[in-house]
This record gives C-alpha cells, sequence and structure tokens, in this order.
C-alpha cells in the first residue's frame, strides 16, 4: 500500500500577497482509484502565477478553490495502481492534480509519458502548459511578422522564454524585459533574444527607447504593472499586445489605474486576452512542433526544482515575488528517470 497521502490546503483567503498561514499541510489516506481512474504518485508538481486567482474566490473562468481543499495544480507522477487499460504500473504520466502526493484521475485525462523523449518534468514546462501558451498567444494573436520588434515581459521564466525563442524564429527582432543583471543575461547569452532589459535597472522607457529603436509591433504582456506603462507609449501602428498575464498586479485588492486607450483607435492596436485551456484540442499540434526542438536544444529551458511537498507554498509566495528563475516546479519525491 502507498504510504498517506499529504496535501496542501487553503486554510484563509490571502488578503494582498499570500503569507504562509494562509495554507495548510492535512494529511489522509490515499485516495482509491475508480473503474476508469489510475491512481498516480506525484513526482513533479507546477507551480504556475494563475494559482494566485484561484485562491482569490473572486469569480474568474474557473471555480475558485474551497477553504479546506487541495489547491489547484498539475503534476506528473507514476501510476501505482490502474483501473484502466490504458495505463500499467509503473508508467509516467501528465495529468495528476493538486498541491499532494498521490491523486486518482481519470485516465482519460492523462498524457502518458515517454522519458526518452522529453524529460518527463518538461511536461509542465517548455512542453506543456506555459510552452503551449506562448505558442498560442504569438500564432493566434501576435502574429509576428520577419523584421518586427517583438517585447516579452517576464523573459525568463517559463511562458515568456519560449515565447522570445519561436518569435526569433519567425524573424523578428526580440527583447525581453526581466528582473536583474543575471536573468537579462540568460535571456541574451542562453534563449538568443537581440536584447534583454533590466526593469529593476532605473528608467525602463529610456532602456526600452535603445533596445527598440523602431518601436515595438508586438508586445507579449505576462507582467502589467509599471512594465505596461513603459511598454504602452511605444507601440507602433498596427501593433498587437498579447494579453497573457499581469503578476504584478494579482495580489492588488482593486485594479490600477490603465493606460489611456485612446491610443488604441489612434494606433489601430489589438489587444487580446486568451485562455490557453480553450486551446487544449491543440495540444497534439503543439508539442508535435516543440518536442523535436526540445530534443535537439533548439528550444531551451530552464527549471527552477524545490523539494518537498512542505515547500511548496514558500516557493509560490516567491514565484509572485519573481523569486524563481525559469519554470518552478516542486520535486514531490525522486524521478526514476533521471
Amino acid at each position: 500500500m502507498p504510504e498517506r497521502n499529504r496535501q496542501v490546503v487553503l486554510k484563509r483567503r490571502p488578503n494582498g500577497m499570500p503569507v504562509p498561514e494562509d495554507f495548510a499541510i492535512a494529511e489522509g489516506a490515499p485516495p482509491e482509484p475508480q473503474p476508469g481512474e489510475v491512481l498516480l504518485r506525484g513526482l513533479y508538481l507546477s507551480l504556475d502565477p494563475y494559482m494566485r486567482g484561484r485562491i482569490s474566490g473572486q469569480r474568474s473562468y474557473a471555480r475558485p478553490t474551497g477553504i479546506g481543499e487541495v489547491i489547484e495544480g498539475r503534476v506528473v507522477g507514476q501510476v501505482v495502481r490502474s483501473r484502466d487499460p490504458a495505463f500499467g504500473e509503473g508508467d509516467y504520466a501528465f495529468g495528476g492534480y493538486g498541491w499532494q502526493l498521490y491523486s486518482a484521475v481519470p485516465a482519460s485525462g492523462l498524457l502518458k509519458l515517454d522519458p526518452a523523449e522529453a524529460p518527463i518534468s518538461t511536461a509542465l514546462g517548455v512542453l506543456g502548459m506555459p510552452g503551449m501558451t506562448a505558442y498560442i498567444g504569438l500564432a493566434d494573436i501576435g502574429q509576428p511578422k520577419a523584421g518586427e520588434t517583438v517585447v516579452v515581459s517576464a523573459a525568463s521564466g517559463a511562458v515568456g522564454a519560449v515565447a522570445g525563442q519561436l518569435a526569433k524564429a519567425q524573424g523578428a527582432r526580440v527583447v525581453g524585459i526581466a528582473g536583474g543583471a543575471d536573468k537579462c543575461r540568460y535571456v541574451e547569452a542562453e534563449l538568443g533574444f537581440d536584447a534583454a532589459v533590466d526593469h529593476r535597472g532605473g528608467d525602463l522607457g529610456a532602456a526600452l527607447d535603445r533596445a527598440c529603436p523602431n518601436g515595438i509591433d508586438v508586445y507579449f504582456e505576462n507582467v502589467g504593472g509599471a512594465v505596461q506603462e513603459a511598454v504602452f507609449p511605444r507601440l507602433n501602428d498596427f501593433g498587437r499586445i498579447v494579453m497573457c498575464g499581469m503578476i504584478s498586479e494579482y495580489n492588488d485588492a482593486s485594479p490600477r489605474p490603465g493606460p489611456n486607450l485612446g491610443a488604441v483607435v489612434r494606433k489601430r492596436l489589438k489587444i487580446q486576452g486568451f485562455i490557453v485551456s480553450d486551446q487544449r484540442q491543440r495540444y497534439g499540434e503543439f508539442r508535435a512542433m516543440a518536442a523535436p526542438l526540445v530534443r535537439s536544444g533548439q528550444l531551451k529551458y530552464r527549471e527552477d526544482i524545490v523539494d518537498g511537498l512542505e515547500r511548496a507554498p514558500d516557493a509560490f509566495i516567491g514565484l509572485l515575488q519573481g523569486h524563481n528563475f525559469g519554470k518552478l516546479l516542486v520535486r514531490l519525491a525522486d524521478d526514476p528517470t533521471r
């Protein structure tokens, strides 16, 4: 029998930036899989900015986490027990649920993983939701053209890193915005962006003017706040803003005043938000494009891994403050494939 299950549950709704006391550890027996389900032992848990909205209690595109419920999250793990012929004991899969060690989930919602194709952790990052978010945002909204200037905020993060590399492959001039010299060096030297701007380094507007002498045609928005304020007036006519997220504002009690949108008409700008889960049927299309590039080293990625479920709350709080460097994962157990 598996060990006892451990979970991180929501103890209370955060007021502003979450604190460790908003979370609690619960223990109990592992769930019993029903017909058509498998019991998955988690190996990696993904921590993502969208989770802040799920614990806020505000109405959104998905049901918020209830008090006392396990925190939302996706997991890569190994099958412990299967009640579906599609999976056998020992198989690796993406699709486990929640900040917990074990989850019983429908086999129909799982993706079987082959460790020979790519490290299994990549199903939560470059080959998972963050990578697909970058792909869908660029393909459907940004649509960069050769010679255009694309600016990506949170450029060293899981989404931004992929968005910039894909835009660069399409012939665009790509400028990343990141926090700190180390992240900026990574964006330029490792990811191959044309330039990187440190939003903590002083006059962001002047730095953008130097990095984007011909203005900005596409802005992939992950940050909001002061970064968005600096980018917005530098957009060219017919510019496109891919509204992916605004992590700097997720803890605000009320919306901040935004830029005057009169320029949207004058410059004929396109501003569109999207939720990647609306396009889940295109995951095969995305993975067919991205997996060979990851395997060949053409699509680079970085993972920031912390060990132990009990560290998930602190790691998540750090994510909202920009402390992570790359795709943030919690290692729940030793990975037999590494």
